[in-house]
């Protein structure tokens, strides 16, 4: 008969040996209960799972947020007394909620998240391009324009288009070729790119960076809650600006007819959703590629009352969250205590510059990266999404090593129980 520590021991290494085998599998079954769950998971199945958020990473410490401390959040940030309840939820990773002429923002989740823009940066293209492109400017639209990718207005090669005619293009139908249009027109893509940055700067924008005037995904290029807001604002205060995206439908010149010689037209729509449904609506843009998801900036006006919501990388493509986020804020927003601030333009022309020293562990600028640092980089750069979203899950080999670890000790505990066998046997 087998010593009791014998049989301990390897009855250890059976139990440790199958969970390693059975690691992915929540527990053992006898082949009817097996059958019998099967039985069960066929006859009602899961329903889908409800599309979860990615969570943002952190963006600056506080003292370097722009607008405020508190707006280096992740989370929803609010100063509500009490009696007045939190504001609606919306699904989206970042989204901020201002009132327009005092700057006060009221509410914010993850404002400074820096994220894919979409089309909502359109609005950046027109604040720049409005004040040096006449309404009244006659624009060939070329091949290169017609061409774009995504949305188009349905630019034709070599006909001429006015100003006022390529900023509804752009802003109500979210033509990606009245973008190019309107970008070649003041001098190229590059130079209108270089003016975007400029104003985003003058803004106080530091977490946008344009690199395409129409919005669509590029390497590089940004945004934030926080900035859109800062560069809705500022658009609103353009009267041209104002009236284009609070025009519902506009006509748009089409192609020559070939017997009459006189050019069709056609009618053209305001993608924003708000503008039709709810009463105050004074725009702004709507976006969405694949990778930003949905993006808005919208604003509406009541007795007096101006608010501005920005949201970014959003799952719910209805009107009716951001109705309900405008019901609160008209109803409970002059309570509200502000959580940071609009900036004004001209005031963080550069982005705020940390004061402290670096701790004395940091290494220097020229110090040589070692392997485990660049092994610890490029787990940072696998759980990062595009945008600035963080992605929270191991390393692949995280999983293996804890496998060679458990083996080493199955191969430890074996070797002592032969080991106390053969001691057990010379004894006898």
């Amino acid at each position: 008969m087998r010593h009791p520590r014998h049989l301990s021991a390897a009855g250890l290494v059976l139990a440790v040996g199958g969970a390693v085998v059975l690691g992915p599998t929540v527990c053992a079954a006898s082949p009817a209960s097996a059958t019998t769950v099967t039985s069960v998971a066929a006859a009602k199945p899961k329903p889908p799972a409800t599309p979860r958020l990615p969570v943002p990473k952190a963006t600056v410490p506080p003292e370097l947020s722009i607008g405020g401390p508190r707006l280096a959040t992740i989370g929803t940030v609010t100063d509500l007394p009490a009696g007045v309840p939190a504001p609606p939820k919306l699904n989206n990773v970042a989204w901020l909620l201002a009132d327009l002429d005092t700057g006060e923002v009221i509410a914010a989740k993850a404002p400074h998240a820096r994220l894919l823009p979409a089309s909502t940066l359109k609005t950046l293209t027109a604040l720049t391009l409005i004040p040096s492109v006449e309404p009244d400017r006659k624009i060939k639209a070329t091949a290169a324009d017609a061409n774009a990718d995504g949305t188009r207005v349905g630019l034709v090669p070599g006909l001429d288009y006015t100003g006022r005619q390529l900023f509804e293009a752009l802003l109500m139908s979210s033509g990606n070729d009245a973008a190019y249009a309107l970008a070649e027109s003041a001098g190229g893509r590059g130079a209108t790119l270089a003016a975007m940055n400029a104003r985003a700067r003058e803004l106080g924008a530091h977490d946008t960076v344009a690199k395409d005037p129409s919005g669509l995904d590029a390497p590089g290029q940004t945004s934030s809650a926080y900035d859109l807001a800062l560069i809705g604002r500022a658009a609103l205060k353009l009267p041209d600006f104002r009236r284009y995206v609070t025009t519902k439908q506009a006509p748009f010149p089409g192609r020559v007819n070939p017997k009459t010689k006189k050019r069709a037209s056609y009618v053209i729509n305001n993608h924003n959703k708000l503008l039709y449904n709810y009463d105050g609506t004074i725009g702004v843009k709507n976006g969405y590629t694949v990778a930003a998801h949905r993006t808005f900036i919208s604003a509406v006006t009541r007795g007096g009352k101006t608010y501005l919501l920005t949201e970014m990388y959003g799952l719910d493509g209805s009107w009716r969250p951001q109705a309900a986020m405008y019901d609160w804020a008209f109803r409970y927003g002059h309570l509200a205590r502000p959580v940071g601030t609009l900036v004004e333009p001209g005031t963080v022309t550069t982005p705020p510059k940390p004061t402290t020293s670096p701790p004395a562990d940091a290494p220097a600028a020229n110090a040589r990266v070692m392997p485990q640092d660049q092994a610890t980089r490029a787990t940072a750069a696998a759980a990062a999404l595009p945008g600035g979203i963080g992605q929270h899950a191991s390393a692949p080999w995280v999983g293996v090593g804890t496998l060679a670890v458990i083996a080493g000790l199955l191969l430890w505990l074996a070797s002592r129980a032969a080991s106390a066998r053969r001691r057990h046997r010379a004894h006898h």
